[in-house]
């Protein structure tokens, strides 16, 4: 228990980290569906302990081990999901969220977009694989 404990700062730095780069790496993609060839990237400083508080799910990725990819993808897919909504609506009622769905088809209440579903599923097997002992 301890030693996982020890390990929470660099799982919340990595993960922090890692979200940054993968979003950096999605806006500047999408800057390209635009024809902006300048391939600008863009994130917040408040993402990085939103993507952060990944390393926290470490003992649910140990519970979650022998289920499915399926099953492990959906359940980080919904937390994701519940973050990103929980956080957005701190931010907004402070006048800082750095996202806005609006316009976009999927969304709910501007704070999360459904669309984003495989792309959270994904993000959440990254995260597990990031944070857990590949010896264990």
């Amino acid at each position: 228990m301890f030693h996982n404990l020890a390990k929470l700062p660099r799982n919340f730095f990595r993960c922090g980290l890692a979200g940054w780069c993968m979003e950096i790496c999605y806006t500047s993609a999408t800057s390209l569906c635009k024809r902006d060839f300048r391939l600008r990237g863009i994130t917040s400083l408040w993402m990085f302990p939103i993507y952060g508080s990944a390393a926290f799910l470490r003992p649910l990725f140990a519970r979650l081990k022998n289920h499915s990819v399926l099953v492990r993808g959906l359940t980080y897919m919904s937390l994701i999901f519940s973050t990103e909504y929980l956080s957005g609506r701190l931010l907004r009622s402070r006048g800082l969220c750095p996202w806005d769905y609006k316009g976009c088809r999927f969304q709910i209440d501007r704070l999360i977009r459904l669309d984003f579903a495989p792309l959270w599923f994904g993000a959440g097997l990254f995260f597990e694989r990031l944070v857990t002992d590949k010896n264990k």
